[in-house]
């Protein structure tokens, strides 16, 4: 599902982000992506749909190069969810929003609405259509940007801190979102519980590399590798 051989990619203020990054996800999978701040976790998501990189990246998606004939596919396989909602909600309505992109894709008015109340459905936001996106809590805000990336049919999820800022009803309602999306799932999160409960495999990126990439149980249990690149355990707070 994605492929990447050797990412580097440095900002034009010279920043190095990313070096040599090296990974795989197969189809289904959903993996944690983490570290601490500046580790590249976000600039490395950004290349999934083309945002940062260009015709010569070494990334695939789907086993499409991000060429410039391939991009505008690709854009809509990978479904990319920042972490501040408002970034991605700018229309007056819910339905607005989630009706966005379908509707940029040229397809029917007819499409684009049944695309649209699907994924409210499939977030459980059903009946908020005509709401302001602007007057919903930041949970339903998170809710209605993934709601914009499901309405364009996506296969990958790529997802920045979705529990961030969320009181604990709403990260439960959210982590039993994101488990029953059937997606295949890159998540970038410093929510160790998140992980420990619902990712299987993590990636652990600091200083621009991966540094290790394995079962989640496994690298959660390897206290010294997680506090040399600034990461605990859930189990630490039983400490």
């Amino acid at each position: 599902m994605v492929q990447i051989d050797g990412l580097t990619f440095a900002y034009p203020d010279g920043q190095q982000a990313l070096r040599g990054v090296t990974l795989r996800i197969a189809p289904g999978e959903k993996v944690a992506l983490v570290g601490p701040n500046g580790a590249g976790k976000s600039t490395l998501m950004l290349h999934l749909n083309g945002i940062l990189g260009g015709a010569t990246s070494p990334v695939r998606v789907c086993d499409r190069s991000l060429s410039k004939e391939q991009l505008p596919l690709i854009r809509g396989m990978v479904g990319l969810v920042f972490q501040n909602p408002d970034d991605q909600l700018f229309s007056p309505t819910v339905l607005e929003d989630v009706a966005f992109g379908p509707l940029h894709q040229g397809l029917p008015e007819a499409e684009v609405r049944r695309r649209a109340q699907w994924a409210l459905e499939q977030v459980g936001l059903g009946g908020f259509e005509s709401r302001l996106s602007h007057h919903l809590s930041l949970g339903q805000k998170k809710r209605v940007a993934i709601a914009t990336v499901l309405s364009m049919r996506p296969e990958i999820l790529v997802l920045d801190e979705p529990t961030a800022g969320l009181d604990p009803r709403g990260r439960r309602q959210f982590i039993g979102l994101l488990r029953d999306l059937p997606q295949t799932m890159l998540v970038s999160t410093h929510d160790m519980w998140l992980v420990a409960e619902l990712f299987p495999r993590m990636v652990i990126m600091d200083e621009g590399r991966v540094v290790a990439d394995g079962a989640t149980a496994d690298l959660l249990a390897d206290r010294a590798l997680l506090e040399a690149h600034g990461l605990e355990s859930p189990a630490a707070y039983y400490a």
